[in-house]
């Protein structure tokens, strides 16, 4: 059976939106976006293709994948994180989008709770999810999630979308490992404990 993971990029207060340029989630009038960029480089000095062998899939929500796809697939595969993007099975939760462009992704239909338990009894290793926030908190909210992978930048925005919202009961979590990259980014891999 594989692992459900959640990898994200999160100010000090719990911020997701807008990580990577201006305009990539002006939504609710957000202005800080491109926030997560000074970091970035010491990030994959510290973390580099960590995770990329032991994934075996990618889920995204719709929004988060329409950015992804808009990106990636044009950045050449000397890039170990475009490779493997680029030739890792993705599963997209829609409904609207049926017509995928970025190769090896197929949508995930059906009730989300019985589909996420299909897909992580096919094969073996990690199914990952980057961003997709609305997606990561009602997964879990039906306690699918197995691992929260999170990199917490020292940077206070006071505004925008946040990871974690309300959840029926609080969710146990064990700390797998931490790492502190050159810029002060903690690198915080949780596994989530079940009763």
């Amino acid at each position: 059976m594989r692992r459900l993971v959640a990898i994200e990029f999160l100010s000090l207060d719990g911020v997701m939106q807008g990580l990577g340029s201006p305009d990539e989630d002006r939504e609710g009038g957000f202005e800080h976006g491109g926030w997560g960029a000074p970091y970035a480089e010491a990030i994959h000095a510290s973390s580099g293709a960590d995770g990329l062998s032991g994934t075996s899939a990618y889920l995204f929500g719709r929004k988060t994948y329409e950015k992804m796809s808009a990106f990636w697939p044009y950045v050449p595969d000397d890039n170990p994180m475009a490779a493997h993007l680029n030739t890792t099975e993705k599963h997209v939760v829609t409904s609207t989008v049926v017509d995928f462009g970025w190769r090896n992704t197929r949508a995930l239909t059906g009730e989300l709770g019985a589909s996420v338990r299909d897909l992580k009894n096919e094969g073996t290793g990690n199914i990952a999810i980057l961003g997709s926030g609305v997606l990561v908190r009602s997964l879990m909210r039906a306690e699918l999630i197995d691992a929260l992978r999170l990199f917490v930048h020292p940077l206070v925005l006071g505004s925008g979308k946040r990871l974690f919202g309300d959840l029926p009961a609080p969710q146990n979590l064990t700390l797998v490992s931490s790492e502190t990259t050159s810029m002060g980014t903690l690198a915080l891999s949780y596994d989530v404990i079940r009763p």
